[in-house]
């Protein structure tokens, strides 16, 4: 995983990360400067990074385990959103003055437990010293069929507007973690941590779309932004009914203790949800693909002709009225 000569790197390396390689023959055991990869025939690459920093994107004294789980599984979600079969990944870590063995040990733990769940595996990247705060560098490679990746600018006017699972329990067990959200029964509680710390990517989901879906994107910067990257790229409006998001039972609760957290739901981010459209004629397919999943999708609104306005989200109530948003989703910078 590179050449810097930052003191124990090669022992790290040795002890914790290439045994997450040994599976993959491309990795060549992290002993060489690089992988050497063969995509299987028929198929294409889809590549995806992200960069996750202490004090930014997580709490300085995160679970190691929980730290690896999102930062796998972010990068999954991405593959997902493009219908891609997860393949290998590259790791690069910036470790921290105060980094022990002991986080490392445990964040190699929780990378290990969701290469199982997922068959990727690490075939290299890079290990540095940094004076700064622990910055970690995943980049995913999955495959999918020649011309069937899945794309966000393939929405058209009529097409309906779906989403995944439940939406907004990860910006709500944020407030939970920083004592902001109070009078959730233990339980529930738990579940919005547990949204929160650890994305569950849709990449079962992801990989049977490409048959029904128009466009599609997961949603890491809110339901409102994220479909409006859709909307943009496609060139196109979309309005979503707020009463169709389907929200968790503890985010229905939290919701009823301070309803202007309904907006935060639809616009906080971290839900690692997919959002698809699809045209009417699939609304039966996509009934089957839930039930055989196993997995909740919601129809929550359409995609409208650009009226001068494309990548316009509007979001109205029950009685058809809009709803002004305060804030429409995260902001990188």
């Amino acid at each position: 995983m590179g050449n810097d000569n930052h003191p124990g790197e090669f022992d790290i390396i040795a002890r914790y990360f290439a045994p997450l390689a040994a599976a993959e023959l491309g990795g060549l055991g992290l002993s060489d400067d690089a992988a050497i990869l063969k995509p299987p025939p028929g198929r294409e690459l889809i590549v995806t990074t992200d960069t996750l920093s202490a004090g930014v994107h997580f709490p300085v004294d995160e679970d190691p385990a929980d730290i690896a789980a999102r930062l796998i599984g972010v990068n999954l979600s991405d593959l997902a959103a493009m219908g891609a079969t997860p393949w290998v990944y590259t790791l690069a870590l910036a470790l921290a003055d105060n980094t022990g063995e002991d986080f490392i040990k445990a964040f190699a733990d929780g990378l290990a437990r969701h290469q199982g769940t997922h068959a990727i595996h690490l075939i290299g990247g890079d290990t540095v010293a940094t004076k700064g705060p622990l910055t970690l560098t995943l980049t995913a490679i999955g495959t999918v069929a020649e011309g069937q990746a899945l794309r966000r600018s393939g929405a058209a006017a009529g097409d309906d507007i779906y989403v995944s699972g439940t939406i907004g329990d990860a910006a709500l067990g944020l407030k939970v973690l920083n004592g902001e959200l109070s009078g959730l029964t233990p339980p529930l509680g738990e579940h919005l941590l547990d949204r929160y710390h650890r994305p569950q990517p849709r990449v079962a989901l992801g990989s049977r779309l490409y048959a029904v879906a128009s466009a599609a994107i997961d949603i890491s910067d809110g339901l409102v932004a994220d479909l409006g990257h859709v909307a943009t790229a496609s060139g196109v409006v979309a309005s979503i009914d707020i009463n169709n998001v389907p929200l968790s039972e503890a985010a229905i609760a939290a919701v009823t203790l301070g309803p202007a957290l309904k907006e935060l739901a639809i616009t906080g981010g971290d839900d690692y949800e997919l959002l698809f459209t699809a045209p009417p004629s699939q609304a039966a397919a996509i009934e089957r693909l839930s039930q055989e999943l196993e997995l909740e999708l919601s129809r929550i609104g359409t995609i409208d002709e650009d009226t001068g306005h494309a990548g316009a989200v509007r979001v109205i109530d029950e009685t058809g009225a809009k709803i002004s948003l305060k804030n429409s989703g995260y902001r990188h910078f």
